[in-house]
């Protein structure tokens, strides 16, 4: 269809297309040139400008830190001013930086390339300059007074506690001794003090203070003293199993020579084949109990008037003969009420591996007669405990923690209840009379209701 159409049309036809096409680059190459003509020329004003005001105060813009970090300039910080011909030096006033606008900055740095560092020495020091070198702080060494404010503090407490416990009334102290007391305090240095203490008991292993252990008093003979430790291990695995406390392995006591007061508790079984015990051993009992231990007798016989002298066993007539030389307070077997009954689980009797005999413990201090006894406590808590129901032998276990001795009668609960009596014995060491208070009485009128 396009053979009709002259060959001349066609050539003038591509002709004009191309003649449209160049045109429309050379406005294009036009525009390029003029923007790029455009952009030197800004760029040329600029640096006119800029040159112009190199007369003219430059701003702060960031200033280099000592440590070689730049921070932002303060009010303090003044311009630099530039000078034509002449190089900006750093000072005090203008410090080392950078210096202008964004568009446009000036380096200013402390030294030059040529600039060469040196040492100070000492002939550019002034004359009135005393040199010294650095010295480490002294020390100054506190333990000693602090030893002794603790001291201080110690007997100001325990004043307090026989003052609460009516024992101020009993203390009789001499004016001569008291002065003596009063002026080797005074006179006597702190260190010596500290020195003469430290001097005192080496001997003794005070490792035993850190764990709470259940004691056991060594009669020599040795089938007591095993069926002893062999108790003790089993009521210490009772309360690690059924309390919080945790106790270490329990320890034999050599009543003469051993350290009494590590101990809040002491298992003594009365056997009638032990030798009676020495002047200086009652005298580590007396003022063991004296000083807040509580001692459990145990007879182990299940004898009825023990106490009362009607009782004709070999162990009762020892235990009467070791008490004898004591100044034991007035005893009752222990009330319903008492605390014993409830220090930590709810009892009404206090079986062993048997369960006829009664717990003796200390009476309550009504009587006038009892007020001028100094074994009593303070703190309402026994310090002798006397029975015949074989405690350690219900406790006993073997390695397996297996029962080593039947009870009598063999109720199968007794053995578990004799448990349940040495942990409220412990407890009741530890822990003191504080079950009495009547904070408690809900909880406990709670759990007898159930």
């Amino acid at each position: 269809c396009y053979s009709s159409i002259p060959w001349g049309w066609y050539v003038g036809f591509i002709s004009r297309q191309f003649r449209q096409r160049m045109v429309k680059s050379s406005h294009l190459g036009n525009l390029c040139r003029d923007a790029k003509t455009h952009r030197q020329s800004s760029l040329r004003q600029r640096l006119i400008k800029h040159k112009c005001r190199s007369n003219d105060d430059t701003a702060t813009l960031v200033l280099l830190r000592g440590d070689g970090s730049v921070q932002r300039p303060d009010g303090s910080t003044k311009p630099l001013q530039l000078v034509r011909g002449e190089t900006a030096k750093a000072t005090s006033d203008v410090p080392p930086g950078l210096y202008g606008t964004d568009d446009g900055f000036i380096a200013l740095n402390l030294v030059e390339a040529e600039t060469q560092l040196a040492a100070l020495s000492q002939t550019d020091l002034p004359e009135n300059l005393t040199p010294n070198s650095y010295q480490i702080g002294g020390q100054i060494e506190f333990s000693n007074s602090l030893i002794f404010a603790a001291a201080c503090l110690f007997i100001l407490d325990c004043l307090a506690v026989l003052w609460m416990s009516g024992a101020m009334r009993r203390l009789v102290i001499r004016p001569a001794a008291a002065s003596l007391v009063i002026a080797t305090s005074l006179i006597l240095p702190s260190s010596d003090f500290v020195s003469f203490a430290q001097a005192q008991n080496t001997d003794i292993d005070y490792a035993a203070t850190l764990t709470t252990r259940i004691a056991y008093v060594k009669t020599g003979i040795s089938d007591v003293d095993e069926i002893s430790l062999a108790g003790m291990r089993g009521l210490t695995q009772y309360l690690i199993a059924r309390t919080a406390l945790e106790p270490g392995a329990p320890v034999g006591l050599n009543i003469e020579s051993d350290e009494l007061a590590f101990y809040s508790l002491i298992y003594w079984p009365i056997d009638e084949r032990a030798a009676i015990p020495s002047a200086q051993a009652i005298a580590n009992i007396d003022a063991y109990m004296k000083n807040g231990g509580t001692i459990v007798f145990d007879t182990k016989d299940e004898a009825i008037g023990v106490l009362g002298g009607t009782s004709s066993s070999p162990a009762a007539r020892k235990l009467q003969a070791l008490l004898a030389d004591l100044d034991i307070p007035a005893l009752e077997p222990v009330p319903e009420n008492h605390v014993l009954t409830k220090s930590f689980y709810l009892l009404d009797s206090f079986p062993g591996r048997f369960a006829g005999g009664d717990l003796w413990v200390e009476a309550s201090r009504s009587s006038a007669a009892d007020q001028g006894r100094v074994v009593s406590r303070g703190d309402g808590v026994s310090s002798i405990m006397i029975t015949s129901n074989d405690f350690a032998g219900a406790w006993a276990v073997d390695e397996q923690y297996h029962p080593l001795l039947p009870t009598v009668p063999g109720d199968p609960l007794q053995r578990n209840y004799a448990f349940r009596v040495g942990v409220n014995l412990m407890m009741y060491a530890l822990t003191g009379n504080y079950k009495s208070d009547q904070v408690h009485l809900p909880t406990i009128i709670e759990r007898l209701g159930q």
